[in-house]
Order: C-alpha cells, then structure tokens, then sequence
C-alpha cells in the first residue's frame, strides 16, 4: 500500500489450529489494498467461535471497504491523528461486526452466546489506527523495542492492574482466558480506540491470545523485529506450538517500508480458509 509517497505496507499471517484443539475458531485478515489487518479470536463452542471471528473479519472488511468507496479522496487524503476520518471508520466497522453476531446468535440457537476478539490495524500509509476489543493483542516494535499497543480486556488484567497479581502470575492464573469484553455476546460494545504516527522500519504484530500466553514479549520482539515476515510469524507459531499450543495460535506480522521500498504481494487480501 502506498498512497501519495506515504510509507509502504507489508504483512503476511498465520494461523494453526494448535496442539490440543481439534478445530480453529480464530479468523485473521490481510488486506493490503485497504491497509487492514484483522485478529480475531471467536469463543462459543466449536460453530459459534467460528461463525463469529468469521463474521467479524468479513464484516469489519466490508464496513471499511465501504468507507472508502463512499469517502473517496477524503478516506485517503493526508491529515493528522486528530483529524483523521479513519477511527471512526473503524469503531462503526467494529460495531457493525458486534451487531451482526449478535443477531445471527439470536436467530440460530445453536450459536446462542457466540463472540469474538477483535483486534485490526488500519494504515493509511502515515498512521496506523487500532481498535481492539478482548485480549487479542497488537504490538508496536520500533527501535529494538517493544510495545503493547492494545489493553487486554481480561480479568487477570484487571488484578494486575489491582495489585492483586503479577504478570508472571497471570500467566497460569486459571482465570487467564476469562474476558470482560467481547465483540457479539451483546448488539452494542465499546471499541478502544488508538492512533500511532508511523516511521520507517516499525513492525507490528497482531496475534491471539494462544501466541501471547506462550510467547513472551522480549521473545516476540527477537523473532519478528528482524526476521523476513513469512519466517517470523511461521517461527512464532511454531514457539507456541513447541510451548503446548493449548489453544488456536493466529499472528500477523507488518513492516512498513519507506517510499522507495520494495513493494511486496506477501498476503495480500488473504483471509483464512479462502
């Protein structure tokens, strides 16, 4: 994606149903022609996980797509953090998603309570705009460092952020796939919201909570802060997997490139199962 000499974007996705589960409920998006990288990791038994991430990544694609036929020139036009049209194009696309599996759940019994994760980074060449909802997580690696994007919305988090537990006790908290947020359990949810300024060279890693239980972070900065992005996000799952892979693992791994920068094809529009 390159738009007006802004910076180039490349990515390439993976997901693996794990070691321990016999189906995977996680759907994951690659959409370089909008800029869109999509996690989501669904929860409701084995139709309803999968219904619902399905339904959002499809979902959330379409709203934004839509947004930027409808905006034109304005979707893609240069502005900053603040004036820029692109968070409110995706909180509507989030909402729109929570919206729709709540009343596919509410026309099918059989997927009553179905949710998701949401966790999507739209770039528009100059920002990157997060909205996130669960504890599917997004990372910012920039100067040998690494960041976390995204506030998991979980109940050990809020006992971290209590007193009540550390980190390292989160890790085997037997609450540590309970969330307090989730995209269709409810037609309305509130969407976290964040905007980054983009320089050359940052990556970014977008991955379910089946990669980030068993992958630390330092770990996550070592394998994708310089490795190509098919091979870090293929080593990344393989990490989790080597750790247990108690649950689905699903990661996107990004680079930004500055104008001049080859332009990549690495999976482009790809979504998982097409």
């Amino acid at each position: 994606m390159s738009v007006g000499g802004a910076f180039k974007i490349s990515a390439h996705g993976v997901s693996d149903v794990g070691m321990r589960r016999d189906h995977n409920e996680d759907s994951f998006l690659v959409d370089l022609d909008l800029g869109l990288l999509v996690v989501a990791d669904g929860m409701g038994g084995h139709a309803g996980g999968e219904h619902a991430s399905r339904l959002a990544v499809e979902t959330i694609q379409r709203e934004v797509r839509a947004a930027r036929e409808s905006k034109g020139g304005t979707f893609e036009r240069p502005s900053g953090i603040e004036d820029s049209p692109l968070p409110d194009v995706m909180r509507q696309a989030v909402e729109a998603a929570s919206a729709a599996i709540f009343e596919a759940a509410q026309a099918d019994p059989e997927l009553s309570g179905m949710g998701t994760t949401v966790t999507a980074a739209l770039m528009d060449g100059s920002h990157a705009f997060v909205a996130h909802v669960g504890d599917s997580r997004c990372y910012l690696l920039r100067e040998a460092r690494i960041y976390q994007v995204s506030e998991d919305h979980s109940l050990v988090n809020e006992q971290i952020k209590a007193g009540a537990i550390s980190p390292e006790e989160a890790r085997t908290s037997r609450f540590k796939n309970i969330i307090t947020r989730s995209v269709g359990f409810e037609r309305t949810v509130a969407v976290d919201l964040m905007g980054i300024e983009l320089q050359a060279g940052d990556r970014f890693v977008v991955c379910c909570d089946g990669l980030s239980n068993l992958v630390a972070d330092g770990e996550i900065l070592a394998l994708a802060g310089e490795e190509p992005l098919v091979p870090a996000a293929e080593r990344l799952v393989a990490l989790a997997n080597e750790r247990g892979g108690d649950d689905n693992i699903t990661v996107i791994v990004a680079r930004v490139d500055p104008p001049q920068g080859p332009p990549s094809e690495e999976g482009r529009g790809k979504l998982r199962g097409e």
